[in-house]
């Protein structure tokens, strides 16, 4: 076992189900580009719709749970983009709040799945949401065929990715939400460490066109987070949008969202 992953016995314990008590911080769809402050946690956000001044399928969802000892991000990619799938995006953020208190990361993915089937009007969406535990350190995440994050170990000064445990292969299985009903998901577990960074994006992002007709691609953008800084989110993220402006330039295809979390300096103790 590695030394950032937890045991299963803990993944266990973890996945429990339990009673949450969850505020929502931060959430929706149309443009927004700033800073939110989470228990342990802070994050940026450059949310950037296809059409200007309307909603667009990149959806972003922040909440706090159980007397701000949890945070609970997600971040979802409708298929389709600009207003003409704002309508099922709004849909797949009320059911996100409909499901704040489910405990699991995974039993969140499923409850969204299973509604947004029936509810989505034949949309679906990749998803990823995270769970972070800020006196432990721990972080639970489910993906439903989303982008894999990028994962600064602040310790090492090194960047990775953000990757799923190993599961059995089966059917109808971590695929995105609303596409087949009763589909599972499983959770991973991992230790987020003071300073580390996740950086979260959509398709928008690793998908732009430079004027030459090259993708930016996901090697690229793990380049761009090598040579940012990692002071703060802000500066990361303030970093790597003004290089994809510079890569783009005026062309913009789809929603774009990039999302910066970064454990706090001053933290409890890590158990284990």
């Amino acid at each position: 076992m590695g030394r950032d992953e937890i045991s299963l016995a803990m993944i266990e314990e973890l996945e429990k189900p339990q009673v949450l008590v969850c505020n929502e911080v931060r959430g929706g769809n149309r443009k927004f580009i700033g800073t939110r402050k989470l228990p342990g946690i802070v994050a940026w956000v450059a949310s950037i719709p296809f059409n200007v001044g309307d909603g667009g399928g990149d959806l972003h969802f922040m909440s706090v749970c159980s007397h701000d000892l949890i945070s609970r991000i997600a971040l979802a990619d409708v298929s389709g983009h600009g207003r003409e799938v704002d309508a099922a995006t709004v849909t797949l953020l009320e059911l996100m709040r409909k499901n704040i208190d489910v405990w699991g990361q995974s039993d969140f993915m499923r409850g969204l799945n299973d509604t947004f089937n029936q509810d989505g009007g034949g949309q679906y969406a990749t998803a990823i949401v995270l769970g972070f535990h800020r006196v432990t350190g721990h972080l639970a995440f489910s993906n439903a065929g989303h982008l894999p994050p990028l994962w600064y170990h602040a310790d090492e000064r090194t960047w990775g990715w953000l990757k799923e445990g190993e599961r059995a292969p089966r059917k109808a299985f971590g695929l995105p939400v609303g596409l087949i009903p009763g589909t599972r998901y499983s959770q991973t577990v991992v230790t987020l460490r003071p300073s580390d960074i996740l950086l979260l994006y959509t398709d928008g992002i690793t998908d732009a066109e430079s004027g030459a007709g090259k993708d930016l691609g996901r090697e690229q953008l793990l380049e761009w987070a090598r040579e940012g800084s990692v002071e703060s989110p802000q500066a990361l993220g303030e970093q790597l949008l003004k290089r994809l402006n510079e890569f783009r330039g005026n062309r913009h295809n789809d929603d774009e969202t990039l999302l910066v979390l970064q454990r706090e300096r001053e933290s409890a103790p890590i158990f284990g």
